[in-house]
C-alpha cells in the first residue's frame, strides 16, 4: 500500500530521492543539464509530498508558488522500485489537492523531451501542452504543461 506524506524540502527522505532524481537527470539531460539544474534548487520548498511503500520512500513531488493563483509542479520522481505502480499519479494528485486547499487554481510545469514517461504521465493526468514559460521560453528541449484545478 502506498502512503503519502505532506512535508517540506527539509525532509530527509525527500532529499535522498532528489539525489537519485538529479543523478538520472544528469544522464538524460546530457550537455543541457547545467541549464536545467539551476532551476531545481530546493530553497526551502514548503509543499512536498513523499510516497512510501512499506515505510520505504519511493517517490516524491513538490510545488512552488509561481504567481498569483498558479503553482509550479517541481521535483517529480519515482524510484526504480516504485515505477509502474501508479505512484507518480498519486503524488501528482496529492499535490493538486493540496494546491486546491490553498486556493490555487492552476498548475504549470516543465519537463524535458528526454523524459517521455513524464510527458505521458502529465497528458494522462489532464495536463495540456502550453507554450514554454519563464526560464524555459526559448529552451527547445523543454515541454511545458498546464492544468486548471478547481
Amino acid at each position: 500500500m502506498i502512503k503519502l506524506l505532506r512535508t517540506n524540502s527539509k525532509n530527509k527522505d525527500f532529499l535522498e530521492l532528489i539525489t537519485h532524481l538529479d543523478a538520472e537527470l544528469k544522464i538524460r539531460d546530457g550537455d543541457n543539464h547545467d541549464f536545467y539544474d539551476q532551476f531545481n534548487k530546493l530553497d526551502n520548498i514548503k509543499n512536498v509530498v513523499v510516497a512510501y511503500e512499506n515505510e520505504s520512500p519511493i517517490g516524491c513531488g513538490a510545488f512552488k508558488i509561481y504567481q498569483n493563483s498558479t503553482i509550479e509542479i517541481k521535483r517529480m520522481y519515482v524510484s526504480l522500485l516504485g515505477r509502474r505502480k501508479g505512484v507518480a499519479t498519486k503524488v501528482l494528485n496529492e499535490l493538486e489537492n493540496w494546491a486546491k486547499e490553498l486556493n490555487f487554481t492552476k498548475c504549470i510545469l516543465e519537463t524535458g523531451i528526454q523524459q517521455p514517461e513524464a510527458i505521458e504521465l502529465y497528458k494522462k493526468c489532464g495536463y495540456t501542452i502550453t507554450p514554454n514559460f519563464g526560464f524555459y521560453e526559448n529552451a527547445e528541449n523543454s515541454v511545458c504543461f498546464e492544468k486548471i484545478i478547481k
